[in-house]
């Protein structure tokens, strides 16, 4: 099983889609997988359930930047920086916007937002295909 279907089935075994990436990619740079866990839990339902930035690309920028690492600090943010902008235009590509409300359709932050995306199982509906995207997305910005 290659790292995007390893994020996608992790997904679907119960961790939040943040958790997920962070939990595959990041093993890549010795994070190990309780402290990824620990990392991605408020990173779910667009940042602690606010229906922001959609959790699977915000665990795909931590592990960017892991990866875009450089001795000097300020040309370390600016690979990582160029990287993280490279993402959300692939995303966006896709989907048309990384916000997690746009890409379910509604707004979880909101009591009847919330109990629709639950009614209807939203997220396990729509959110394996932003996930599969995301880490997708991300294994190829890894490759040098």
């Amino acid at each position: 099983m290659n790292n995007v279907e390893r994020t996608v089935d992790l997904f679907a075994s119960g961790l939040n889609c943040s958790q997920a990436i962070l939990t595959v990619f990041g093993e890549l740079y010795r994070l190990n997988p309780e402290m990824a866990e620990r990392l991605g839990r408020p990173l779910g339902g667009g940042m602690g359930r606010m229906a922001r930035t959609c959790g699977a690309v915000t665990g795909a920028v931590l592990v960017l930047g892991l990866a875009k690492d450089h001795h000097d600090e300020g040309e370390a943010r600016k690979i990582s920086y160029s990287y993280v902008q490279e993402l959300f235009r692939r995303f966006e590509a896709l989907h048309g916007t990384t916000e997690c409300r746009s890409l379910l359709g509604a707004d979880m932050s909101t009591e009847a937002g919330l109990k629709k995306v639950q009614d209807d199982k939203l997220v396990s509906k729509l959110c394996p295909e932003f996930v599969r995207d995301a880490a997708s997305i991300l294994e190829k910005l890894l490759k040098p």
